[in-house]
């Protein structure tokens, strides 16, 4: 086997809201593995601390300001990375945002907010790379879905809405660019220990854990939650040419939460 397949020297990745927590990690990992890491977020001080953590971890990254889900902003931003960086290899579209909120009590702009930063923000990313892809013969997309892409859960209705739509846009990007050498792959991650979830570990006034985190406990084998660095193997396999012959497929890191049917009650 050659292990010189998983290298990503030379490659460009354009990991979008990658200032911190998965994203981060995700572009930590490939930076490892020799790639130039591009990078946005949704306001300069977001990219700012981004730079200095990339810094902090003695890798050189491009950071950006831009609204994934504003479509002339986004051309303008690929358009000037392309200018001062280089065509992108892989795209990874990791922005998004949750609204833990019941269905009935959620409005219609809360609703449509989530599904366009969560949905149409990486149909507008994919759309805006591709054609250079296609120029250069080459490209990897890895859309981050999430077990809502399989599961329905209460009080995430919008965003179970967005991620099930995400996993069908991977598999249609997949049919419709796989003749031309693009590969679009999806990572479900299982429940990660990152700051947007912290508020669902919290220890309780009584020293208890959170009862959210009991349940994530009790229903994952590997009796713990994931943390960022749990993602990146995955994701190096994903963007490297190791995975050139997989296309459309959605690869859950989750600890093993979709197999588990759940612990028999005492």
């Amino acid at each position: 086997m050659d292990v010189s397949k998983f290298s990503l020297e030379g490659k460009i990745a354009l990991v979008t809201g990658a200032s911190y927590g998965i994203g981060f990690a995700i572009a930590s990992a490939y930076a490892q593995c020799g790639a130039t890491i591009v990078f946005n977020d949704i306001k300069q001080e977001l990219v700012d601390k981004g730079l200095a953590a990339y810094k902090e971890a003695g890798i050189e990254a491009h950071g950006y300001v831009c609204d994934v889900t504003n479509e002339e902003q986004v051309a303008q931003f690929i358009a000037k990375v392309e200018e001062e960086v280089g065509v992108i290899d892989i795209l990874v579209n990791n922005a998004g945002i949750i609204k833990r909120i019941p269905m009935c009590e959620m409005t219609a702009a809360e609703f449509r907010q989530v599904i366009d930063i969560d949905l149409n923000g990486p149909f507008i990313m994919a759309k805006a790379v591709i054609p250079s892809m296609i120029r250069k013969g080459h490209g990897k997309i890895i859309n981050i879905c999430s077990m809502m892409s399989e599961l329905g859960r209460e009080t995430v209705s919008a965003y179970a809405a967005a991620k099930g739509g995400l996993k069908m846009l991977t598999r249609n990007i997949c049919s419709e660019y796989g003749a031309y050498n693009i590969q679009c792959n999806g990572i479900g991650p299982g429940y990660i220990a990152t700051p947007q979830t912290a508020p669902l570990r919290e220890i309780q006034p009584d020293g208890s854990k959170h009862p959210f985190d009991q349940f994530i406990l009790a229903k994952t084998p590997a009796n713990r939650w994931g943390v960022p660095e749990d993602l990146a193997g995955p994701a190096v396999f994903l963007a490297s040419e190791a995975s050139d012959f997989v296309n459309g497929h959605i690869l859950y890191v989750d600890g093993g939460i979709l197999a588990y049917i759940g612990k028999q009650p005492s």
